[in-house]
């Protein structure tokens, strides 16, 4: 158990979420998030000839499925855990997720924030009222500065993905797409830290749907992968991605879900996921942002086969800085 957990007693919540917790986290969170769209686009079946339904989580609350896992962890806390307000560190949407779920629970809210987040992912922190404390870019810069704010003022720890409250609230939106469309026979899910990734494994359990989970992870940041591969977490020495949602490594509460429970796990490059966002943008009528696109940019390279039932995926924001670099090179390259 590292400082923090032991600050702020946030251990117990290091692992996967029990099908009673995400019961009830779909219960929670009922009328406090938004039930958002599933579309069948046509442009997508035009260009893969898949039959592909998207959950647009792009127009979820604060533009990003992390609405659910903030939401539902913050509901969980009891009224003296909220008296000391809660914690984290993020480089966007987590951060602005945790920001608006204290706000609307009356709470103070602290988001430590590494150097180089996306400029709208911090503008929407600070829109949504938390106090940001700004750190270095590494992990550890994220963690050491976290549990001096916790040592300081008590919070309670809300991790961004290796957290049972999180990781049910993010169930959710599975649920959603496999209770909309139960003919979907593969699901694809972007994958970063895995708290999405292994929501979904754990709702079609829940469901008891047998479908095939297939994370999609950047090249650049390829550590599930690798630990898959080598049968352990695996820390990578440099990450390097546009994804800027998906570049933290997989959890020690996600891992071992994703290990047992996903069916394939492909990778997508930086250039893959910028044709993605351009095209979403100009043929799919889609605004969303890169870590979304690296679903879209695995069906547009061919990576999928065209069999069986119909696929689902989940586009998992929509947060994109149209003056920021990113978007510029989508229309340079």
């Amino acid at each position: 158990m590292n400082d923090i957990e032991k600050t702020a007693g946030s251990g117990d919540w290091v692992r996967a979420p029990s099908a009673p917790e995400i019961a009830v986290a779909r219960s929670r969170l009922a009328g406090r998030v938004r039930h958002t769209p599933v579309i069948a686009s046509g442009a997508v079946q035009d260009a893969t000839g898949l039959s592909v339904f998207l959950k647009c989580e792009q127009f979820q609350q604060v533009g990003a499925f992390k609405a659910r896992g903030a939401m539902n962890a913050v509901l969980s806390l009891s009224p003296a855990e909220r008296a000391c307000g809660v914690a984290t560190h993020s480089s966007g949407n987590h951060g602005a997720a945790l920001a608006w779920a204290a706000r609307a629970a009356g709470i103070e809210a602290t988001i430590v924030v590494p150097g180089g987040a996306v400029a709208t992912k911090r503008a929407a922190i600070e829109h949504y009222g938390a106090r940001i404390v700004d750190c270095g870019p590494s992990q550890h810069d994220r963690e050491a500065t976290l549990a001096e704010v916790v040592a300081a003022t008590g919070a309670c720890v809300i991790h961004p993905y290796d957290d049972a409250r999180v990781i049910a609230g993010q169930a959710t939106a599975t649920i959603e797409l496999l209770q909309s469309q139960p003919a979907i026979g593969r699901l694809l899910v972007p994958v970063g830290g895995g708290g999405l990734a292994s929501g979904a494994v754990l709702a079609s359990r829940w469901l008891n749907h047998k479908v095939e989970v297939i994370g999609v992870e950047p090249a650049g940041a390829d550590d599930t992968r690798q630990s898959l591969a080598a049968g352990e977490r695996v820390a990578l020495e440099r990450v390097n991605t546009v994804a800027d949602g998906l570049r933290a490594q997989v959890g020690r509460a996600t891992f071992p879900v994703l290990q047992a429970g996903l069916g394939n796990l492909l990778t997508v490059t930086d250039a893959d996921i910028l044709q993605a966002m351009r095209w979403a943008a100009e043929s799919a009528k889609l605004v969303i942002e890169p870590s979304a696109a690296t679903v879209l940019a695995v069906l547009l390279s061919g990576k999928v086969a065209r069999r069986g039932a119909p696929m689902g995926a989940i586009l998992s924001g929509g947060n994109v800085d149209f003056t920021g670099e990113v978007w510029n090179r989508i229309w340079r390259e």
